[in-house]
């Protein structure tokens, strides 16, 4: 038997025009990378005034830039360093002017210095000028030359212009042929020099100060030191540990007390750094030899000065240099401001600072040290006190033979005095009691030459 199905025509789901587009994509999946066709992507354009806006910000921070460079290369101000000398005619020779510390040398080098500050002072460069020194003088038949030094201010562009003003007023000073002292014009010469080789120049004279601070700020009752302040104090350490102040009179040499070695004089046992840091210790040399006052006796103050050899020379710089000695006969009279530096004790039997401190006293005539009050007449002619007489200011424990120093009118530095005893530290009628370093200048030049 036969059965007979009828089919009724049915609509597809999925039209096939629905699958022509997933027949594409399937078709461009198995396409090769070179025959795909690339894909656009669509961004934003920016409109035409944020694009000017843009180049305009852009050329703006260029000029700023280009004027920036301009400005630090061209326009802003450098310093520069001269060296020079010239001829002061009319001295008769005198080996005098070699010492540095002299009272001609000081003298004539007082009078050239105003003479420059005063001429530059009053030219129309006087915003460039910084500072001007004489270095050295070297006397010679009839005449001294003195070698100078000079430091100012002044842009890329105006360099030359600036050395060439320079030598203008120098040589018009030194046709002023007023006053007492006549140079010649014709003998000037002047060159630039590096920093360091100027930095040299000057660490290699004794007493001068890179950095120059307040100097009489109210060691107790004093504050802390800047670095470099005070370059010629030194730390004495006793196995390693802060015992002595020292100042440096060369560059192998200190003067310090002789009290700061009753203990024992092996030199094996002793360093000396520099700085203001105690510690860590900086630029620490060995000691070498040292040299006690051969009338000092122990626990007894007359004559209380050492010397202290180092194994190796110390090399100057802004930091670390010497101080100046006085000539025997200079006189530092009662009531001159005077500067004590050291890390001794912050107050009788108190805390020790590690960072050296300053403080400004003034000399005192022996006569009221002497009084019955005060030290009954246990200073020497050979000895200074400086402090005051109501107290609070003074050396303490630690701060021995560390110096206590001065300015002469060229604000160069000289030792005193060196740090040696007192009644504690501060008391009322008690000031400090040093040795007086002029009774000792014939002393120290016996024993080192210096």
């Amino acid at each position: 038997m036969c059965v007979a199905v009828m089919m009724e025509a049915v609509t597809p789901v999925f039209p096939i025009s629905a699958l022509s587009p997933m027949v594409e994509r399937i078709k461009e999946k198995f396409q090769p990378k070179w025959a795909r066709k690339p894909v656009m992507s669509s961004r934003p354009s920016f409109p035409l005034w944020m694009i000017i806006l843009i180049v305009f910000g852009v050329l703006a921070i260029l000029g700023i830039t280009i004027g920036l460079l301009v400005h630090f290369l061209a326009v802003e101000n450098k310093t520069y360093y001269y060296r020079g000398s010239f001829k002061v005619k009319g001295i008769p020779y005198n080996n005098n002017y070699e010492r540095e510390t002299s009272q001609e040398t000081n003298h004539l080098s007082h009078i050239l210095e105003n003479r420059m500050m005063n001429a530059f002072q009053k030219s129309n460069i006087y915003r460039q000028y910084i500072n001007s020194q004489v270095i050295t003088l070297i006397p010679d038949n009839n005449s001294v030359t003195a070698r100078i030094w000079l430091v100012f201010k002044a842009s890329a562009s105006k360099k030359e212009n600036t050395r060439r003003r320079i030598e203008s007023i120098l040589q018009q000073m030194l046709r002023n042929n007023t006053g007492s002292v006549t140079a010649d014009p014709n003998s000037l010469k002047l060159e630039e020099i590096s920093k360091s080789e100027a930095e040299k120049m000057i660490n290699s004279r004794c007493g001068r100060r890179a950095r120059m601070s307040a100097t009489y700020d109210r060691v107790k009752g004093g504050s802390t030191a800047q670095e470099g302040e005070w370059p010629w104090q030194a730390s004495l350490k006793k196995n390693g540990r802060h015992y002595c102040g020292a100042s440096l009179i060369s560059d192998r040499y200190l003067v310090t007390a002789a009290h700061c070695f009753q203990k024992t004089l092996n030199p094996a046992n002793y360093t000396v750094s520099f700085g203001t840091r105690v510690n860590p210790p900086y630029m620490q040399h060995y000691v070498q030899k040292i040299i006690i006052h051969e009338d000092y006796v122990r626990n007894e103050h007359h004559d209380d000065v050492a010397l202290i050899q180092l194994t190796g020379k110390v090399l100057f710089n802004n930091n670390v240099h010497r101080v100046c000695l006085p000539e025997a006969s200079q006189i530092f009279p009662a009531g001159e401001g005077v500067v004590v530096t050291g890390w001794g004790a912050l107050s009788y039997d108190g805390e020790y600072p590690v960072l050296l401190q300053k403080a400004s006293v003034k000399i005192i005539d022996t006569n009221i040290c002497n009084s019955k009050e005060a030290y009954n007449g246990l200073v020497k002619d050979t000895m200074i006190c400086a402090g005051y007489m109501a107290g609070n200011i003074d050396a303490c424990q630690g701060d021995s033979g560390g110096p206590l120093v001065h300015p002469n009118s060229r604000n160069i530095w000289y030792l005193v005095g060196i740090v040696s005893w007192g009644n504690e530290c501060g008391k009322i009628n008690k000031p400090g009691v040093y040795m007086r370093v002029t009774s000792y200048r014939k002393w120290i030049a016996s024993k080192i030459g210096v």
